[in-house]
């Protein structure tokens, strides 16, 4: 159990001629933090943290992060470990109940999966109400919403067997949802799901599979999908997740909260820096700039360069380091060669022993080999925020479930107002 308080220490604050001592909280990895949540009610002062980058706003036992020494792990269990030897659905469940599963309790999840991966015909008709040239991420939220209307039965959560219910067709609809705004957009017949497939290999079906031709992926390309969605399950009290908690901490459904959730994933800060990151390569590919020029540029703030740096990692990004290894795994499998994997790890090299980075802590992250590794896969550009979104869902469901068991009050931060102050309604002729 997490040690919730530091016994043998206070902070102590001076406001005015006034001494406030404030509680510190310690937890299982030795985070320190000052407990606030009385400072208003004490001192009629709150804290002001514009970004929330230095400011805990809740307690969570799902996903640890030490961004210094480059070390993240789900549940306790290191990253590093999980893409080695776990599936993503095992990961899930994980992440969700904060154990392992059992072969029984994985084989039960499996099966839940495949009764629900499939979704109403009434849904498949409402693909063809979109335009070819919609984002498949504003398809995405929508359908999300629009599955709540076609599964009432699980908007109130009885039970555990309710949220496991819920939880089971989100991350199992994902993916047709995910496949059929892929489909559409390029005017291809819609998939039915293959109950018998894994699943990695059902998405990459529902995507590349058609009436006349089925899609026989290569286990290497599958393996590297599941690392990829592995690698995305979940990352601490991001831009999404805290979305997502928000949300739920209203009682908003599960699937409303989710839905949430990938609108703030959607923005290229987030969810999209991967297409940025493919974007600036292709640049850089088609004018045969050097790369120390360019380099320089991004030195003298005339580029910004995409895929380096982290909000929390003042180190190598582990995701980073796991995929660049499966990218040259997966294009040597398939007897391929990405020119645009040449640039990235040439232009790595040159930042990674440039003062001017190393000073900055701007190392590579998730996003900048991700990218490559679904061109690989055959993923397209659009799609990218996609396939975040369909590996982010079991941190996201976990989070929701969190808030809901710890029976929080509704998140509702204050603010430092700066508007003008008291002033007297004008008429509108003397205006």
């Amino acid at each position: 159990m997490p040690q919730l308080t530091d016994q043998d220490n206070v902070a102590e604050l001076l406001i005015d001629d006034r001494h406030v001592e404030l509680p510190v909280v310690c937890g299982t990895e030795n985070e320190r933090a000052i407990d606030i949540s009385r400072l208003r009610s004490e001192t009629g002062l709150i804290t002001l943290d514009e970004g929330y980058r230095n400011t805990g706003s809740v307690r969570s036992a799902i996903t640890f992060i030490d961004g210094e020494q480059g070390v993240l792990r789900y549940r306790g269990i290191p990253i590093e470990q999980l893409a080695e030897k776990s599936t993503f659905v095992e990961t899930a469940l994980l992440l969700i109940y904060g154990e392992l599963p059992t072969s029984d309790r994985l084989l039960h999840f499996r099966e839940l999966l495949a009764e629900h991966e499939m979704i109403h015909e009434g849904m498949r008709n409402s693909f063809l109400g979109f335009p070819p040239s919609g984002h498949p991420m504003a398809i995405l939220s929508s359908m999300i919403n629009t599955l709540s209307c076609y599964n009432t039965d699980v908007m109130e959560m009885e039970d555990e067997s309710t949220f496991e219910s819920a939880a089971a067709r989100l991350m199992s609809k994902i993916r047709t949802v995910a496949a059929h705004a892929y489909k559409t957009s390029i005017g291809q017949p819609l998939m039915y799901p293959e109950p018998d497939l894994s699943y990695c290999r059902n998405f990459l079906h529902l995507m590349f599979s058609l009436p006349t031709r089925a899609h026989e992926p290569d286990p290497d390309v599958v393996r590297a999908l599941s690392m990829f969605l592995i690698l995305h399950a979940d990352h601490e009290q991001n831009c999404s997740t805290s979305t997502v908690r928000m949300v739920g901490s209203s009682g908003a459904n599960l699937f409303a909260s989710c839905a949430a959730g990938v609108c703030a994933l959607w923005g290229p800060l987030h969810g999209g820096a991967n297409v940025a990151v493919i974007e600036q390569l292709e640049r850089i590919r088609r004018s045969g700039e050097d790369l120390g020029k360019f380099v320089e540029r991004v030195k003298q703030k005339q580029e910004k360069l995409f895929g380096f740096g982290h909000g929390v990692y003042k180190n190598y990004d582990p995701r980073a380091q796991i995929l660049r290894e499966h990218v040259t795994k997966v294009l040597s499998k398939l007897g391929r060669q990405d020119p645009l994997l040449d640039i990235a790890r040439r232009l790595e090299d040159v930042a990674l022993h440039d003062d001017y980075f190393i000073s900055r802590n701007l190392y590579p992250n998730v996003d900048f080999y991700s990218g490559i590794l679904l061109r690989a896969i055959g993923i397209p550009t659009n799609m990218y925020t996609v396939m975040f979104a369909i590996g982010r869902m079991p941190g996201w469901i976990a989070h929701w479930k969190e808030v809901r068991d710890s029976n929080s009050r509704i998140y509702r931060p204050r603010q430092v107002y700066t508007g003008p102050r008291e002033r007297d309604y004008v008429d509108l002729e003397w205006r």
